[in-house]
């Protein structure tokens, strides 16, 4: 994984060098201020807790751009408040990205509108032979990809909506989204929910349209603040 690091030129948003070290031997300091400090990333190397890691690290390769600007937005709330028992909502927004966070990207507004409307049917029914066309889903938090070792129908990821071409190349979107994060701009209600099973093509059961007709997955709700990359 390192090698793949130094090969990627993957560093933090100060410029550090990234490398992965096992978590026994991490400093005594907080997670996010040792990356962010030291570009040392602690990883567990056995169970438990071997996998979710395994998952950050891929998602550092994938995501390097957007990964270093959730660690340094992340050291700079816990320099500013200190660990206490509850995050507070910036760190609780941060947090969610990392973990369950999806790229939703589509310049479509009708698409964009089904999805924070909560229209489940006109996401992903009504037109879905036009679904992977119109719309491209990246899964940027490693606890997703955790989780979808064993999917369930109710696994859900929290959909960052980027108002670009489906068809961008992951490496802009990447530094393109990174550039818009900001203690402003990442709030929980900028982030919709979005049923990953349900997603045209992903699960083979939802090619039944009576996938969708059960409210306990595919259910109402708020409507979500606009965000925009």
């Amino acid at each position: 994984m390192n090698r793949l690091a130094r090969q990627a030129g993957l560093a933090t948003a100060a410029g550090l060098p990234l490398r992965f070290i096992d978590a026994q031997q991490a400093p005594a300091v907080p997670y996010e201020q040792a990356i962010r400090d030291s570009g040392q990333v602690p990883t567990r190397l056995r169970p438990p807790g071997m996998l979710h890691d395994w998952f950050n690290a891929l998602a550092w390769l994938a995501f390097p751009c957007l990964k270093a600007r959730l660690n340094e937005l992340q050291a700079a709330a816990i320099d500013a408040a200190g660990i206490g028992a509850q995050r507070g909502a910036l760190r609780d927004a941060i947090t969610l990205f990392d973990e369950s966070g999806v790229l939703f990207v589509c310049n479509d507004a009708q698409w964009v509108d089904a999805l924070r409307s909560f229209d489940w049917e006109r996401l992903f029914a009504a037109q879905r032979s036009r679904f992977a066309e119109a719309v491209a889903v990246h899964v940027v938090g490693h606890a997703l990809h955790e989780k979808l070792l064993a999917p369930y129908k109710a696994l859900c990821g929290h959909a960052w909506v980027v108002q670009a071409d489906p068809r961008t190349p992951l490496a802009e979107l990447d530094r393109e989204v990174a550039q818009t994060l900001s203690a402003q701009t990442l709030q929980r209600r900028a982030f919709s929910p979005l049923p990953l099973l349900g997603i045209p093509g992903w699960w083979p059961a939802n090619e039944d349209p009576l996938f969708y007709n059960d409210p306990a997955v595919f259910r109402g709700g708020r409507a979500n603040a606009p965000n925009r990359t």
